[in-house]
């Protein structure tokens, strides 16, 4: 009869412990369902935020893109117009005033002559100087001239003015630009630092360099003016434009400049087609 007791106690035990068990099993399953499913659930829902996010940045890169463009548009109309005016109306009475000083200096006396022949040769120097800015502000001009002739001209034109001494030096066999509207933003961002050069740096000399490399054109312009920090310095709009430029070309863009040591651009311009 003890036996018997023992045996039946036993069997209860052991169904106890395997309805544990399972119960055990059912609620760690029951644990393990839902944490995969929260996890599923949260990376699905991260995936779909990047996602997201990564769409807003990309149509938010594509929205200045444009907006840059435009502007860069009507900033080059605007540009031609002014060349093409310089040119044709300026340039004209610059030439008229010329021809009549010729006539002048055919009729008057010895004592005028000579203040005559300078006032000619003034003007001939203001004619050259119209030409030579008119041909840097008309893109349909510079796309004919080339790249390097458009930057010649300018530097020859600083060179006249008497402001500061400007040289171009070329390295490397020279690889002819495909994309011609690249060569028009290139040289706008040159002549940004032209100009700044001549506005702030009260430099002497400005230095240019054109290294034509296997796969990239790396362009380093360097003046010795009183330079300034970079990192403290405002970021200008002639600064902003430079940098702006430089990401429609996919141009890697680098600014030094310290006080008292000058100014030193390097853009390394990636070959792109048309």
């Amino acid at each position: 009869m003890l036996y018997i007791c023992f045996f039946i106690y036993n069997s209860i035990q052991k169904r106890i412990s395997e309805e544990e068990i399972a119960l055990i099993v059912y609620v760690v399953f029951f644990v393990l369902t839902i944490v995969i499913v929260f996890v599923v659930f949260f990376l699905t829902f991260q995936k779909r935020k990047n996602q997201l996010l990564l769409k807003n940045i990309q149509q938010q890169k594509q929205f200045d893109e444009e907006l840059i463009k435009t502007q860069q548009e009507i900033q080059e109309e605007t540009l031609k117009n002014i060349g093409r005016e310089l040119h044709d109306n300026v340039g004209q009475l610059l030439a008229f005033a010329t021809m009549q000083m010729n006539s002048v200096s055919k009729i008057a006396n010895d004592d005028l002559k000579p203040k005559v022949a300078n006032a000619s040769e003034a003007l001939k120097e203001s004619l050259s100087e119209v030409r030579a800015l008119s041909k840097s502000l008309n893109s349909d001009v510079m796309q004919n001239m080339g790249f390097e002739a458009t930057i010649e001209n300018e530097i020859n034109r600083l060179n006249k003015s008497g402001l500061i001494e400007a040289t171009l030096n070329i390295e490397g066999e020279n690889h002819k630009l495909e994309n011609k509207k690249d060569e028009i933003i290139l040289f706008r961002i040159l002549q940004e630092f032209f100009s700044n050069t001549l506005k702030y740096a009260q430099a002497e000399t400005l230095k240019v360099l054109l290294d034509y490399g296997v796969s990239e054109l790396k362009i380093i312009v360097e003046d010795d003016g009183v330079g300034f920090n970079v990192k403290s310095a405002a970021q200008g709009s002639g600064m902003t434009n430079m940098k702006k430029r430089a990401e429609l070309l996919n141009a890697e863009f680098n600014l030094k400049s310290e006080p008292d040591n000058g100014t030193v651009l390097t853009l390394s311009y990636p070959y792109r087609k048309a």
